[in-house]
C-alpha cells in the first residue's frame, strides 16, 4: 500500500537504497530513465502521478555526472506534475569545501548548496561533511537535513564486543559521542595532523582497551583509518574494527587499511560497496514520515 500516490525515484546506481527506503516507508518505487548522448549529454525521463508528492534518490559519490543529472531529474518532475520533490541524497558531495582556504578558491559548499537549494523543496542526506556550519539548511536553503546514522551505528557497534569506539580527530568528535552514548561505551578522539591527500600522522590519549572500533564518516584513501589503527595498536589495543559511513574508498584504500592492522571494515549502505553491513534506510524513512 503507497501512501497519497508519493513514489520514490531511483537512479539505477542507487536502486537498492532506494528499493529499501521505499518499503520502509510503505511507498511505490520506479526508476529513473537515464539516456546518455555521443557527446555526453543525458536525457532523463521519470514518471510520477501528477499532484503527488515525489522522493528522489541518489547517492552522489563521483558527483560531478550525477549532480547534473539529479538536477534535471527534480526539473523532470515538477514538469510531470510533482507537487513537492524531495532529494534523498544518501551521500552528499562537496561539503568539505566551505571556507576559502586559499586565495581564488570556490567555497563548494554554498555554490552546489544553492543548486540543490533552487530545484528541490527539501533535501536529505546522512552524515554531512559538516564543520563550520551546525545545519546542513544554512548551506542548502530548501529544509536540508542532515540525518544522523550513530543509532544504526550504535546498534551494530553493541554487537562488535568491543570496549571502546575512537574518532580520529576532533572533527569526528560529536559522531563518536553520539554513537558511543547510545551504545553505551566509552568513546575517545585523536589528534590528527594531515601532511597530504593521503598521509596523515595522528596521536591518541592514553588507552586502556583491549578491542576499539575506529569510527569515520568519510574513507576515501584509507590513510586516516590506518593512521588511527598503527596508533591503537601502538597503545597495546589487541583488535580492531573499522566503520566508515560513507564508503568511497579508493583503489586499494580497504588493503592499506587492513594492513595497519584492522580486521573488520564495515560501512553504513549510503555508497554501495562490498564492506556495507549497516542500513540506513529507515533512519532516513522516519524522517521522511514512513511507518
Amino acid at each position: 500500500m503507497t501512501r497519497s500516490g508519493t513514489r520514490v525515484h531511483a537512479f539505477a546506481d542507487s536502486a537498492r537504497f532506494a528499493r529499501d527506503l521505499a518499503r520502509t516507508a510503505g511507498r511505490g518505487c520506479v526508476p529513473v530513465r537515464v539516456h546518455r548522448f555521443p557527446d555526453g549529454e543525458s536525457l532523463v525521463r521519470v514518471a510520477t502521478p501528477p499532484g503527488a508528492d515525489a522522493i528522489l534518490v541518489r547517492a552522489l559519490h563521483d558527483p560531478n555526472a550525477k549532480l547534473v543529472e539529479v538536477l534535471l531529474a527534480g526539473d523532470a518532475l515538477r514538469r510531470a506534475g510533482a507537487r513537492r520533490v524531495t532529494l534523498v541524497a544518501p551521500y552528499l558531495p562537496y561539503m568539505r569545501q566551505d571556507a576559502v582556504f586559499r586565495p581564488g578558491e570556490p567555497v563548494s559548499q554554498r555554490a552546489v548548496g544553492r543548486l540543490l537549494g533552487g530545484a528541490f523543496d527539501r533535501v536529505l542526506t546522512v552524515e554531512a561533511h559538516l564543520h563550520r556550519i551546525r545545519r546542513l539548511s544554512e548551506a542548502v536553503h530548501a529544509g536540508g537535513e542532515s540525518i544522523s546514522a550513530a543509532p544504526a551505528v550504535a546498534a551494530w557497534a553493541r554487537t562488535t564486543g568491543a570496549d571502546l569506539v575512537v574518532g580520529p580527530d576532533v572533527e569526528s568528535a560529536p559522531f563518536v559521542r553520539a554513537v558511543a552514548r547510545a551504545a553505551g561505551l566509552p568513546g575517545v578522539v585523536g589528534r590528527k595532523d594531515r601532511l597530504g591527500d593521503a598521509r596523515v600522522r595522528l596521536r591518541l590519549p592514553a588507552l586502556a582497551a583491549r578491542h576499539a572500533v575506529i569510527l569515520d564518516d568519510i574513507a576515501a584513501s584509507g590513510g586516516t583509518l590506518a593512521a588511527t589503527a598503527l596508533a591503537l595498536r601502538r597503545a597495546g589495543v589487541r583488535r580492531i574494527d573499522a566503520l566508515v559511513v560513507h564508503a568511497i574508498f579508493a583503489r586499494g584504500a580497504t588493503a592499506r587499511i587492513r594492513a595497519a592492522g584492522v580486521r573488520r571494515i564495515v560501512s553504513c549502505d549510503t555508497i554501495p560497496h562490498p564492506t556495507n553491513g549497516v542500513r540506513v534506510a529507515p533512519l532516513v524513512a522516519a524522517v521522511l514520515g514512513g511507518r
